[in-house]
């Protein structure tokens, strides 16, 4: 078993974020810090996004602390950009990320200290920094009839692009920034699509500035104070009215339609009486927090979530949540990432946390 006294799990924006704060104030990797990462390559989340969405239809995408992101080609797909990004930063900070490692449970260890157990040995760890993201766990909703459906039902995380719908009729679920670029880009393949959420979308005109983020944060870090799921930074503060969704609307590709009732062999079905065929549902449906390898630690509130105070888990003091909840956000996360080494520092060092 292997001694360090921080444990980071995820190499994406929160992870690497939390690695470079360690290693700028003093960390040395493999001696006192280790970054575990269960993707087979640098990149995080991005390297699985579909090739068609270039780096120019990124929404929102903030550079890591200490090197700015510059020259991308905005027409090469953002797993490439994000995934070199990724891969040069490792290598500028000497971060020495281990992949591929599968972090399988933390639990109580021994002498106060935390036991990780991978598939790669065990690491035992004075503190610990999840930052283990979403895309691991796709949010599947159910419905009556699923099961019957005789065509192909997928999430965005299988969605590799527009071009193998073609000739298709997709129902698209999902009222986030997914659902809309999937529908724009199948608008020119598919023989038809149907766009359904639950409540009605909400497109936000104007910039993105730091009032607008100041309170989208506020609300989601209201939900993770009480201890419940977080939302999404983006289901508070709404999509972008960007020039492409400005056509999708006009051109009718962005018609939204009420959450149907039932889903049936040939299609989906809505109490008032109507039907409409389909080949393929394509669930947009978000993703949870990947934090099963946790549950030893019994950190969950009864409402679902983890209340944390600032990136420290309440149940346990060692833990800090990167990328969860309210820094679930490019630049939310580079901030937490911060802070969470500065409380770590605190509690190694006997001192007083963080009120």
């Amino acid at each position: 078993m292997r001694e360090v006294e921080v444990v980071v799990i995820g190499a994406g924006q929160a992870g690497l974020s939390s690695a470079y704060h360690l290693r700028r104030t003093g960390f040395e990797p493999d001696r006192d810090f280790v970054v575990l990462d269960r993707a087979p390559a640098p990149g995080g989340a991005w390297q699985f996004r579909w090739p068609s969405l270039t780096y120019g239809k990124v929404h929102g995408m903030h550079a890591l602390p200490g090197m700015e992101l510059t020259g991308a080609d905005p027409a090469r797909p953002s797993a490439e950009v994000v995934g070199e990004y990724f891969a040069d930063y490792e290598r500028t900070f000497g971060l020495r990320v281990r992949r591929p490692v599968d972090v399988r449970a933390v639990r109580e260890g021994e002498g106060g200290r935390l036991l990780v157990e991978t598939g790669a040995g065990d690491w035992s760890t004075r503190a610990l920094i999840n930052a283990t993201g979403t895309w691991e766990r796709p949010f599947w909703p159910r419905y009556p009839g699923q099961e019957t459906f005789r065509g192909r039902q997928l999430h965005t995380a299988q969605y590799k692009g527009p071009e193998e719908f073609a000739g298709l009729r997709v129902v698209v679920v999902g009222g986030g920034a997914s659902g809309t670029q999937h529908l724009l880009e199948l608008a020119p393949y598919a023989a038809a699509t149907t766009w359904v959420t639950r409540r009605p979308p909400v497109f936000r005109e104007g910039p993105f500035d730091e009032n607008v983020g100041r309170t989208a944060v506020a609300l989601v870090e209201e939900r993770v104070r009480q201890g419940l799921p977080p939302r999404s930074v983006v289901s508070v503060t709404g999509l972008p009215l960007n020039e492409a969704v400005r056509q999708g609307l006009e051109d009718g590709v962005l018609d939204r339609q009420p959450m149907f009732d039932r889903i049936t062999p040939d299609g989906v079905d809505w109490n008032a009486g109507r039907h409409v065929d389909a080949d393929v549902i394509l669930w947009a449906t978000g993703f949870r927090a990947a934090l099963d390898h946790l549950a030893p630690l019994r950190p969950r509130e009864p409402g679902g979530g983890i209340r944390v105070q600032g990136t420290r888990a309440v149940a346990d003091p060692r833990v800090h949540l990167v990328g969860y909840g309210p820094s679930a956000s490019t630049i939310g996360a580079n901030r937490a990432g911060r802070d969470a080494v500065r409380d770590i520092r605190r509690l190694l060092a006997g001192e007083p946390l963080a009120a």
